[in-house]
């Protein structure tokens, strides 16, 4: 669509709680914005939605055109994506389906808006159908958080739950794959993107967290406290240290598909506990530092 026209829906639909006339008039839609695969300036876009069960699911359908709609580029690129529904925001992971799932949530989202299936009669493209979950996944006890070492607990707890659910994640597809009897070739991946799309999150969060506490919170520390500015660069260096960590897992999980399971798995429990160390140490190091530094913090004296 054009930009223009984007642009006017977007207005409209803030302007209206999120309801749209003309042809959206009565149509589930949604706002996504999403990261610039390139450019990485936040972009946002109209989009039609089908609910399954508690999720969201879009279709890069890109009115049955030949390529992929930017947005489905962007997410590949950045999976944690904004949606806004009526006057609420939140954060999601965007991950595509593949597979045998993929085909039943298609089927599905056919039978709620038969559009879709014209869209795919006018391409040879498979339509990607993208499944967006919370961004913050469910086994993270809430914290109350009231300093700045809660706030680090938090996020700290976050990305531990990420790197487990990437664990889960991989095996459970050797273990569909293992499950395969008979003659005739396994059945495709079904958590191929899963696994990247997890992954990705986790290591893009952690990236912003570590130029987070490079560029503000150590800072910060060592004017309080200079007989520290040995230790806060060790940390900074053990951040590059750990950021190589993040390259080689990324680069680890999207060749899944052609791994051999028990090196795999090996090499994913190495750097799992690597990073996990790092976790640990930050921990160790920092948080009695702000342990009463007020979270958020109040305006400046």
């Amino acid at each position: 669509m054009p930009a223009s026209f984007n642009k006017s829906v977007i207005e409209e639909f803030r302007a209206n709680e999120g309801r749209v006339g003309g042809p959206f008039d009565g149509s589930d839609l949604l706002l996504l914005t999403t990261t610039g695969a390139t450019s990485g300036t936040a972009r946002t876009t109209p989009l039609g939605y089908v609910r399954y069960g508690g999720s969201l699911l879009l279709v890069a359908s890109n009115l049955g055109a030949p390529d992929d709609p930017y947005w489905y580029r962007d997410l590949l690129a950045h999976p944690v994506v904004d949606v806004e529904i009526g006057t609420r925001a939140h954060q999601a992971l965007a991950i595509p389906a593949e597979g045998a799932r993929r085909e039943e949530l298609f089927a599905h989202v056919v039978r709620e808006a038969p559009g879709y299936g014209d869209y795919q009669a006018a391409t040879t493209r498979t339509l990607p159908v993208v499944v967006l979950e919370p961004a913050v996944p469910d086994g993270v006890s809430p914290r109350e958080v009231r300093t700045l070492a809660d706030k680090i607990l938090e996020v700290h707890d976050q990305l531990r739950l990420q790197l487990r659910l990437v664990t889960e994640d991989v095996d459970a597809h050797f273990a569909a794959l293992a499950a395969h009897e008979g003659p005739g070739e396994p059945p495709a991946p079904s958590l191929g993107l899963q696994v990247r799309q997890r992954c990705l999150a986790f290591c893009q969060a952690l990236e912003f967290h570590h130029t987070s506490e490079d560029g503000h919170l150590f800072p910060g520390i060592a004017h309080h406290h200079p007989q520290l500015t040995d230790v806060l660069d060790r940390l900074r260096a053990e951040h590059r240290a750990v950021a190589r960590v993040q390259e080689g897992l990324a680069a680890l999980l999207a060749d899944i598909g052609a791994a051999e399971p028990t090196c795999f798995r090996a090499e994913l429990a190495r750097m799992t506990a690597e990073l996990t160390a790092h976790i640990d140490h930050e921990e160790e190091v920092i948080l009695p530092l702000v342990a009463d530094v007020p979270w958020p913090p109040g305006p400046p004296a």
